[in-house]
């Protein structure tokens, strides 16, 4: 049995918190991609009263062997008031900052693009004052579809690289690495008001100039935002975890790709996705970013 370094160790949340959260999620019929994926972060999250909504799901369409998130079922039909409902639980969480993120959908033409729409417009409706991130998947490269979505314009656009291009046939088998890039290029060339992000993940047998190779590439199409944590195993059926990378590690990421230009960098053995993303709304004070009158991409 892999024992896990005492900097990989949560401390127990405060159920009450955490159980008033589940039971409204449950009340409101929503997934989140913190319980879905069996994210380390669960217990401070949800005490905080927050949380990641995973639309469109909790079934995938993609069988990725690092993620916890159910590929085995059919996917169903998307429901058209979901949207409405996750509205809902921003507005009783009191949410300054909201992340929605989904499964992979390639059995839809758009991915999923137009149902992330009407999740945008529908917060935007009922809590104008909360800033949006959404987590997307490659959308298997429709860009007339990601154009949909950026004329959404959400804050915050973030599609996760997740690993270094030459573990992608044995971690991210279904996505392609230069795909991903192609994705985060056309953010910042058709939206550049939007702030662009992606994360990957350590510990699958990267070599550390890999990382700092990846780090070059998502600057180079001009991601703002990099996220960098610990894999870890879901289950014995999963990938195995080839190293646990030190905190001095982590911190030595995150100097380096400050001093490459990325205007944030979270970087450490917990950190995911979307760990204190609302801190992005402080970056959004220091770095602001002028949206156009008009959001026609053309």
């Amino acid at each position: 049995m892999v024992i896990k370094p005492e900097w990989l160790r949560v401390k127990a949340p405060q159920w009450q918190r955490v159980g008033s959260v589940k039971e409204l999620l449950r009340d409101l019929n929503l997934n989140t991609v913190c319980e879905e994926a069996s994210c380390p972060n669960i217990g401070e999250c949800f005490h905080k009263g927050t949380a990641t909504f995973l639309m469109m799901g909790p079934a995938c369409t993609r069988a990725c062997p690092y993620c916890d998130i159910d590929f085995e079922k059919k996917p169903l039909p998307l429901d058209a008031t979901e949207p409405q409902r996750l509205a809902e639980a921003v507005v009783r969480l009191r949410l300054h900052h909201v992340v929605m993120t989904s499964v992979n959908r390639d059995d839809l033409p758009d991915g999923g693009a137009s149902h992330f729409v009407a999740a945008i417009e529908a917060v935007r409706a009922r809590s104008p004052q909360t800033t949006i991130e959404v987590l997307i998947p490659d959308l298997c490269g429709n860009w007339q579809a990601l154009d949909q979505l950026l004329t959404a314009s959400p804050e915050v656009l973030n599609h996760n690289t997740e690993t270094v291009p030459r573990l992608y046939r044995r971690v991210r088998p279904q996505g392609n690495y230069q795909r991903s890039l192609e994705l985060l290029q056309r953010v910042r060339d058709r939206a550049p008001w939007i702030y662009s992000k992606s994360g990957i993940m350590v510990g699958l047998g990267e070599t550390p100039e890999e990382v700092l190779a990846v780090m070059a590439d998502l600057r180079r199409v001009g991601c703002d935002i990099l996220t960098i944590g610990q894999y870890l195993q879901p289950s014995p059926k999963h990938l195995p975890v080839q190293a646990f990378i030190p905190p001095e590690q982590f911190e030595a990421w995150r100097q380096l790709g400050e001093s490459m230009g990325f205007l944030q960098v979270v970087s450490s053995p917990l950190t995911r996705s979307s760990y204190h993303a609302e801190q992005v709304r402080t970056l959004m004070q220091q770095y602001p970013r002028q949206r156009p009158a008009t959001k026609n991409l053309g």
